[in-house]
């Protein structure tokens, strides 16, 4: 009994040493975190244009940014060790674990929408709407800009109404990429949208298999010719 007693408290005193040990090394993944995250704002309000790090504006887009990225990666990371530990419970069969994982994306959907907005509003107070679109645009890398450009290079026959749908699609995806938590999942959500272009497309007569090699010959051909 006293050998029970013994382990009981050993096993207290290792799970709280454990327990201390996470709690610090927490903080200081927050701390880096946070300087990580302040730096990438700092970045995204410069290449918009507001280039005094010092001005009242520079800081407050900035914090809002700060913010942003703070609360989204808060929502998916959530999401995320969540869905994590019902895979890893054997107790809970696989059916059941994808009826909860549903529950679970349409709460964060809900999350992500009204922090969007949240978001838009409080950039409107400091910006205008071109410079709310640069932000839009840097926070996606500018996947929008490259991705149309692409098609109109990889298709130059392509029509106005064509150009339209294609730039309205990739917008959209923009809109959603910029609350992905990470430069994958942004990616991933262009990738979606290029698969809906590309299947787009190609109900309109368009040979997208054909048009992708013979864009990459080009490409090719271009690189030689530069160098």
């Amino acid at each position: 009994m006293i050998v029970k007693k013994v382990i009981v408290m050993l096993v207290f005193l290792v799970a709280g040493t454990v327990l201390v040990n996470a709690q610090v090394q927490t903080q200081a993944d927050k701390d880096n975190y946070t300087k990580v995250i302040t730096a990438r704002s700092a970045k995204v309000v410069t290449n918009i244009g507001i280039t005094d790090s010092t001005s009242k504006k520079f800081i407050k887009v900035r914090d809002i940014l700060v913010d942003h990225y703070r609360v989204t990666g808060a929502i998916h990371d959530d999401r995320n060790a969540t869905v994590k530990a019902l895979k890893a419970d054997p107790a809970i069969d696989k059916t059941a674990i994808n009826v909860k994982i549903a529950a679970i994306d349409s709460a964060v959907d809900i999350k992500i929408a009204k922090h969007h907005a949240e978001f838009l509003t409080s950039l409107g107070k400091e910006l205008n709407a071109e410079q709310i679109e640069k932000v839009k645009d840097e926070l996606t890398y500018k996947k929008v800009a490259v991705t149309y450009n692409a098609y109109l290079d990889e298709l130059p026959q392509l029509t106005e109404a064509q150009k339209v749908q294609i730039k309205t699609w990739l917008i959209e995806a923009r809109e959603k990429a910029i609350d992905a938590g990470s430069s994958d999942a942004k990616t991933a959500i262009f990738g979606k949208y290029k698969g809906r272009i590309n299947n787009f497309l190609s109900a309109q007569g368009y040979d997208m298999k054909k048009a992708g090699e013979e864009w990459q010959k080009r490409l090719k051909e271009r690189a030689v010719n530069k160098g």
